[in-house]
């Protein structure tokens, strides 16, 4: 798959797919005989998962420390799960912060409404009281 094909895929720009590249998020793509970034579907899956991690908060930094300890191979399992576990924790925390950011907003939008609702009372008060003549100021 060509780098425009995967950068439509997953909506990221064909720079930064090099970026990744060249800072060793995605391991080296394979190149046709024209030196041609040619993606493989593993590539993709790359890609995706970095992309995840990404929207999740984790810093390019950490991922570039996964990446390198997933291609050290297997004597870093303990050391890559560990990573993805504390990177949970702070996900977590995050989400728990977000959430009660978004309590607070539904009650002050609630708040909000409740003043709309009480202004628009007060405005059809007075309109029925103009409609009745009891509002209007006699000569």
């Amino acid at each position: 798959m060509r780098i425009s094909e995967v950068s439509k895929k997953f909506d990221i720009s064909a720079d930064t797919l090099r970026y990744y590249e060249r800072i060793g998020l995605v391991p080296p793509v394979n190149r046709d005989e024209k030196g041609i970034r040619d993606y493989t579907e593993e590539d993709c899956e790359w890609i995706s998962f970095i992309k995840c991690m990404r929207a999740a908060g984790l810093s390019i930094k950490t991922l570039i420390e996964y990446v390198t300890m997933f291609q050290e191979g297997d004597s870093t399992i303990r050391e890559r799960k560990n990573l993805l576990v504390e990177e949970r924790q702070r996900l977590a925390e995050r989400i728990e912060e977000m959430k009660q950011t978004l309590e607070r907003l539904d009650k002050k939008i609630e708040r909000y409404e409740d003043r709309l609702v009480k202004y628009e009372e007060k405005l059809r008060s007075f309109s029925d009281l103009v409609a009745s003549g009891e509002g209007v100021l006699s000569d």
